[in-house]
């Protein structure tokens, strides 16, 4: 008989409702209410099936402990899999964040479990890692499934997909090495005034497969000026009269805003045109309004963030599947400097979109403004 696995599972089903609604988190309660009210849609539950549709092939191998209802166990009896509920949460209402710890309190507390599979941001990372990771010697791995705003830790896989193919090549037994990766989470409050202040808050093990697990974003400005101004000359000199551009969120796009003279959110997402600030700080739905009334064509200017190599879907949730589907691969202006992409090693570049099929779609190679008149190819990995 074929080894079964014995997998962890912790939904955080309000992870990523503050992102396309531009609140920049969904820490809280009140933040996940206030995105609600903005008409966000929970990201959580359907990112963890893209995650469990890759393992269906091996359902019969595969035995979840998790918590009830929203916490895990609805995905996984819609999905077929068999599962054992170890801790029930709220009858009525939404979970909190002391849910997502008493479950992992209890799954740390289980004899033998082989991975802990879970789904949020880092203040869901925050969380399990509080309880999870007492003693090292004793740690079992776990593995994100990237579904908050914030994605600052190394604990995440780099899409819903990747996390289902690192279980599947430990199901097919191929050797996986783990590694400690570091848990990080940033202060919402200083983060929606423009500031990233990052902290660690310990470090939990994970499965070492550099393709499929993120690398730790790497926080502040780019130092080299003088390229950031090659490539903002670049930009700028690209830009025509009655043309829409969404200018990302990120310092080399901050960058471009003032040479451009004009006010920037940092870390949200504006609208230009005719060099004027049309929107500022958008969500996803003021974004596809915008570019619908618009008849003329329209641009969406990104960069790299940090050291994951991610151009959608960390931080910038706004810029929606149906959005970029809207605006076409070719209309999308990346910037980076040489530095960064090489910071990348071997690594591609990638898109988390939330959509698998236009993450397929638009996988190969992409063009990157990194200089004045100057591009480079790099690939662009679609999971």
């Amino acid at each position: 008989m074929s080894y079964r696995y014995q997998l962890g599972l912790i939904v955080n089903p309000l992870a990523g409702l503050g992102g396309s609604v531009a609140l920049k988190g969904s820490d809280g309660l009140e933040t996940a209410l206030a995105a609600l009210a903005r008409g966000a849609q929970p990201r959580a539950p359907e990112r963890v099936a893209q995650t469990l549709k890759i393992l269906q092939p091996y359902a019969d191998r595969l035995q979840f402990k998790t918590g009830s209802g929203a916490l895990g166990a609805d995905l996984l009896e819609q999905l077929g899999f068999a599962y054992e509920v170890v801790y029930q949460g709220p009858q009525q209402g939404y979970t909190s964040a002391e849910d997502t710890r008493q479950l992992a309190a209890v799954l740390a507390q289980q004899q033998r479990l082989d991975l802990l599979l879970f789904a949020g941001g880092d203040g869901t990372a925050r969380d399990i890692c509080s309880v999870y990771s007492q003693d090292f010697e004793q740690e079992r791995p776990v593995l994100g499934i990237p579904a908050g705003v914030k994605i600052h830790s190394g604990v995440y896989a780099v899409s819903p997909t990747a996390a289902g193919r690192v279980i599947e090549q430990i199901i097919q037994g191929k050797l996986t090495t783990v590694t400690a990766a570091d848990v990080m989470d940033i202060d919402e409050a200083a983060f929606r005034q423009g500031t990233v202040r990052a902290k660690r808050y310990g470090e939990m093990l994970v499965p070492a497969e550099l393709r499929y697990v993120q690398a730790v974003k790497m926080g502040g400005k780019e130092s080299d000026e003088l390229v950031l101004a090659d490539i903002a000359a670049d930009v700028i000199e690209r830009m025509e009269d009655d043309h829409l551009y969404i200018m990302g969120s990120g310092s080399t796009v901050d960058f471009i805003m003032t040479e451009l003279d004009l006010p920037n959110t940092l870390l949200g997402v504006d609208v230009v045109k005719n060099q004027q600030v049309i929107a500022t700080d958008a969500t996803a739905q003021e974004l596809l309004d915008l570019v619908e009334a618009h008849a003329g064509p329209v641009t969406i200017v990104v960069t790299v963030i940090g050291g994951q190599g991610h151009i959608f879907g960390r931080g910038n949730q706004q810029l929606s599947a149906q959005l970029l589907r809207r605006v076409g691969r070719d209309n999308i202006w990346i910037v980076a400097s040489k530095n960064k992409l090489q910071g990348l090693g071997e690594r591609p570049l990638r898109m988390d979109s939330g959509d698998p099929e236009l993450n397929h779609a638009w996988s190969g190679m992409i063009r990157v403004i990194c200089g004045y008149h100057d591009e480079v190819f790099v690939t662009l990995a679609g999971d």
